[in-house]
């Protein structure tokens, strides 16, 4: 699989150059996988906490780097660390709520004009995809957004192949009925 035009094999190649303090192999290490695993935990966990998620990915990746062995492609194995980062987000969300309500941000974007027919239906597919089951949502967005092979999806979610096609099925079909139902006549996406 191709990375941003770099192969999988030159990347896992930076990432062991990194782990032995190659500071050049670091920075393309990161900037071959940035864009990717930024997209991943911002279907995971949302885009506003994509920034501080990928940050967190990187540092966890670096610290271990050195101990990093190349069984499987350091691509695979940094969005391992990426769903690991973002399950660990969930459950401190889940265990420490916010206290600061967060304004409404399509509101807002709605009343300064912001928003365009083409970015209303990608605003709502992005809804959609995120009321998706976690365990669907992470191999939906593994292998159809960001073009992860199956086997890559099924060792980045720790399960088997078989696993990752069916939970693939199923959010497709979920996808499919949430957006039959979100298009359908008289309903108003901005009220549900």
């Amino acid at each position: 699989m191709r990375t941003g035009g770099v192969d999988d094999a030159q990347v896992t190649r930076w990432a062991q150059d990194a782990g032995q303090g190659d500071q050049q192999a670091a920075t393309a290490f990161i900037r071959a996988l940035q864009d990717q695993v930024w997209r991943f935990l911002s279907h995971l966990a949302g885009p506003g906490e994509a920034d501080d998620l990928t940050q967190e990915t990187f540092l966890r990746a670096f610290r271990n780097l050195p101990g990093f062995a190349g069984r499987s492609s350091a691509r695979t194995w940094v969005f391992t660390i990426a769903r690991r980062v973002a399950v660990d987000h969930v459950r401190t969300a889940v265990v420490r709520p916010r206290l600061a309500s967060v304004p409404d941000w399509q509101a807002a974007a709605e009343a300064a004009g912001a928003i365009t027919a083409g970015a209303d239906e990608s605003v709502t597919l992005h809804q959609l995809i995120a009321g998706l089951a976690r365990d669907r949502r992470e191999a939906f967005v593994a292998t159809q957004v960001l073009g992860l092979s199956y086997a890559e999806a099924a060792e980045i979610c720790q399960c088997p192949v078989g696993t990752i096609r069916s939970r693939v099925a199923r959010a497709r079909e979920d996808l499919a009925t949430a957006w039959q139902l979100d298009s359908a006549p008289g309903h108003d996406r901005r009220t549900g």
